[in-house]
């Protein structure tokens, strides 16, 4: 009798074994090819008592969310269908789809050929991929679609797009829903698909109130090549009449010459309509600010960019254009958050003499202290009987128009606060004789003229032969551009 217990104990021991190996083997085999355990819903032993935790749409089926989701993207694409953009044979794709609503709609209406990706797959809708890097070869797909305001959201709108073209087939359709309705924003996301054409734009409502109204976007990808930009090789920036909009929302300039202009055109900056505050900037490529005359870290780009400028929660990436060696060295400990450019910009590529000057204000002032130093001029050097006391360096101009050529594009946006002692009315002009003034969404800018001393009641400063009428012709030539120009101080 003992014999046959011990017997049956040893059997029941190999089953249990042997149980224990064959959920080893499966699990190992789940995981090495489909990259998912346990969660996957086609894995897991006793399906009944797990199903609703091991299949993410389970419980979603039955919702009223997904019911509401599903006849909204249902009814969409119906639409595509009757305008001839969908048909039941498509083959397609939705992007950044993380319950896999859009994938469902499409199988519900006969689109059968449909999936999804996601970061997190939800199969059999959604499987694992990104926007920025579609798990599928070039060409494959007639039908693509990305809702929920996907692109704008992504961090890297350009790679978004590019992978889109890249896996839609020629001549296939891209429908976009977005949130942005400005159209800055359309120009700016047209930008990123160069090898499509616009079909149509329609506004309407949506479904979620995080998103309750939706801008749709539909694009047909060419047989090859690519579209031209508008304005690429132009010079009187004419693509840019989009943004006379925004310019006439700008503040008003100032007409009259202030007789306290260290205090008005402080007062203005309260004023100041930025360009980010009217207009979505989510489809640029990169972000960028560009401190021309910089002086120390704390004058403009800590004190004022970093801290009040609306970046809509996108990283900028800081240059800072300063020719004082003095400032140079803080420059040092903040290299990731600030590129240096340690040259005076200019209009050329050459050597210069550059003047530190102290003025009648700053005679008494320390000059070995960076908050004291006078702002530094590119010009002939006065002679000793001149009215101001200088420091005289050499140091080397870059070709500041080039440069922004050389290494922007009109998919950045490019904000420019510029304070050069006078050389604007060198460096601006130089902006629209080469185009690069195109590439420049908005601009702080301090023009120096024979303004009204603070030092000296009654008198003006004779470091400058400019008049205040002269500062306002270049105001208005910026904004008759497109460029959104402020008055710096």
């Amino acid at each position: 009798m003992e014999q046959k217990l011990s017997l049956l104990r040893n059997i029941v021991a190999y089953v249990l074994l042997f149980g224990i190996v064959v959920t080893v083997i499966r699990f190992a085999y789940v995981v090495t090819t489909i990259g998912e355990s346990c969660n996957l819903y086609n894995f897991c032993f006793f399906k009944n008592n797990v199903a609703p935790q091991s299949n993410p749409h389970h419980h979603l089926y039955a919702s009223r969310e997904w019911d509401k989701a599903v006849h909204f993207y249902s009814s969409i694409f119906q639409d595509m269908i009757s305008k001839g953009f969908l048909s039941p044979h498509s083959k397609s794709l939705c992007v950044e789809a993380p319950n896999g609503h859009e994938v469902f709609a499409l199988k519900k209406i006969g689109v059968e050929d449909s999936i999804g990706i996601f970061r997190k797959a939800a199969k059999p809708l959604v499987i694992r991929g990104k926007g920025d890097r579609i798990p599928f070869d070039d060409n494959t797909f007639d039908f693509i679609f990305s809702g929920g305001a996907r692109v704008e959201m992504s961090a890297r709108p350009s790679d978004f797009a590019s992978e889109i073209a890249r896996a839609l087939k020629p001549q296939g359709i891209a429908v976009f829903h977005i949130k942005a309705n400005d159209t800055y924003s359309l120009n700016s996301f047209l930008d990123l698909f160069h090898s499509c054409k616009l079909i149509k734009v329609l506004d309407i409502d949506g479904f979620n109130p995080s998103m309750p109204y939706i801008r749709e976007i539909v694009l047909r990808k060419g047989n090859h090549g690519y579209r031209k930009i508008p304005g690429d090789d132009s010079k009187n920036c004419s693509f840019q009449a989009h943004k006379q909009e925004l310019v006439q929302k700008a503040e008003p300039l100032i007409e009259e010459e202030p007789l306290k202009p260290w205090i008005t055109l402080k007062r203005n900056i309260k004023n100041v309509k930025y360009f980010s505050s009217m207009v979505d900037i989510s489809f640029k490529n990169r972000y960028v600010y560009i401190d021309v005359g910089a002086r120390n870290y704390g004058s403009s780009i800590g004190s004022w960019f970093m801290k009040q400028y609306p970046k809509q929660n996108k990283s900028f990436h800081v240059y800072a254009i300063e020719a004082d060696k003095a400032f140079h060295k803080q420059y040092a400990s903040k290299k990731k958050a600030v590129t240096l450019l340690p040259y005076a910009a200019w209009v050329r590529n050459e050597t210069l003499s550059f003047e530190i000057n102290d003025g009648p204000a700053q005679e008494n002032v320390n000059k070995t202290k960076n908050k004291g130093r006078g702002m530094g001029r590119i010009q002939p050097v006065k002679s000793s009987r001149g009215e101001f006391n200088s420091e005289v360096n050499e140091i080397q101009g870059f070709d500041f128009a080039e440069w922004l050529k050389n290494t922007f594009t009109k998919r950045d946006f490019v904000v420019i606060k510029m304070d050069v002692e006078g050389t604007e009315f060198d460096l601006i002009p130089k902006l629209f004789e080469t185009g690069a003034i195109c590439l420049i969404d908005e601009i702080f800018l301090e023009c120096h003229y024979n303004r009204w001393q603070r030092c000296c009641p009654g008198q003006r400063s004779t470091k400058y032969k400019k008049h205040y009428r002269h500062c306002l012709e270049l105001f208005t030539s910026l904004r008759k551009s497109g460029v959104l120009v402020h008055q710096w101080w």
